[in-house]
C-alpha cells in the first residue's frame, strides 16, 4: 500500500462490522475524531501491524488518518 486511501479501504475491508457501525451512525466518511474509540483503536493497531510487517513505510504510518 502506498497511500492513505488504500490503507483506509483495506481497514474497512478487514473490519466489516466496524464499517457497518460507522455507516449506521453516519460517520464513515467523517474525520477520525468523529469515530468511536473502538474504531480508532482498531485503526491504530491495524496501521501499527502494517508498519511492523513492512507493508507500509514509517512515513506513511506516521501521517495516515482514518
Amino acid at each position: 500500500m502506498t497511500n492513505q486511501k488504500q490503507i483506509r479501504a483495506e481497514f474497512w475491508r478487514r473490519y466489516p462490522w466496524l464499517e457497518a457501525d460507522a455507516r449506521r451512525a453516519g460517520r464513515k466518511t467523517k474525520p477520525q475524531n468523529f469515530h468511536n474509540a473502538t474504531t480508532r483503536s482498531a485503526f491504530v493497531e491495524f496501521v501499527d501491524y502494517l508498519q511492523r510487517c513492512g507493508y507500509i513505510s514509517d512515513a506513511l504510518a506516521d501521517r495516515v488518518t482514518l
